[in-house]
């Protein structure tokens, strides 16, 4: 008796639905590691453990997974090592906020940029600048003050205190530290130019470090810089999705 050949498309689809699955085990190791047992790891995937086995060998056999010979235990190899390494030594925070900032200068009409941590402080390494705004402080290279700006107040908040203490011998307030924290967000106005206002916010890496501040700033009789505000808001939105691609998680 002849059994009825498989469609043509059964087989490619098997392949991804695999595919899937395996990438679904490398994910739950990332999430128990340093390492697992098998019953663990299956109870975690809701799956069969003898399933998981399967996949786990796989895995095994193309470095992307080890099992400890004295545990049993199983948890990331090598290849997923140096694949998550790459992917981590790709993600650029200048090219990933690039278009973002552009678009909040759009959405906004007032002037964007990011800083980053310099040798001299916080300094400025994209400027997206709105029609007739104000941009004497925001060329790129400018270095920003530590206490003098919001973004670089931002900075002081989220920086190691021994990274920011050659620049600023008298460090800003603790309750104000902890106020830009628990915000997410710090706005000014007319701190570093009268008559100008800023907003700024942190942006995050994969381990939860402070990579970049992205910072809005406007003159005050156009520009409203509220913390509760829809441009705090919106900014808040930008940072966070870009922290997001950067591969932190929240």
């Amino acid at each position: 008796m002849t059994h009825p050949l498989p469609p043509p498309e059964a087989a490619p689809r098997q392949k991804v639905r695999s595919a899937e699955v395996g990438t679904d085990v490398l994910k739950a190791l990332a999430e128990l590691t340093p390492a697992t047992s098998l019953s663990r790891l299956a109870e975690h995937m809701q799956m069969p453990a003898s399933k998981v086995h399967r996949y786990l060998q796989a895995l095994i056999a193309s470095g992307f997974a080890v099992q400890n010979a004295s545990t049993q235990h199983y948890g990331l190899g090598r290849e997923a090592l140096r694949v998550g390494l790459a992917a981590l030594g790709s993600i650029d925070v200048l090219k990933l906020a690039a278009g973002p900032l552009a678009q909040l200068r759009d959405e906004l009409n007032v002037t964007c940029f990011l800083a980053v941590w310099g040798n001299h402080g916080p300094t400025v390494v994209n400027v997206e600048p709105a029609m007739g705004a104000v941009t004497l402080v925001t060329q790129i290279g400018s270095v920003l003050p530590l206490q003098g700006s919001s973004t670089g107040r931002v900075f002081n908040a989220y920086l190691p205190a021994r990274a920011t203490a050659e620049l600023g011998p008298q460090p800003l307030p603790n309750d104000l530290l902890e106020q830009i924290r628990a915000n997410g967000v710090y706005s000014v106005h007319g701190l570093l130019m009268p008559g100008v206002d800023a907003l700024s916010a942190p942006i995050f890496d994969a381990s939860g470090k402070l990579a970049a501040v992205m910072t809005v700033v406007g003159a005050a009789s156009s520009f409203h810089a509220d913390e509760a505000g829809p441009a705090a808001q919106r900014l808040k939105a930008t940072v966070a999705d870009i922290s997001h691609r950067m591969g932190y998680d929240a």
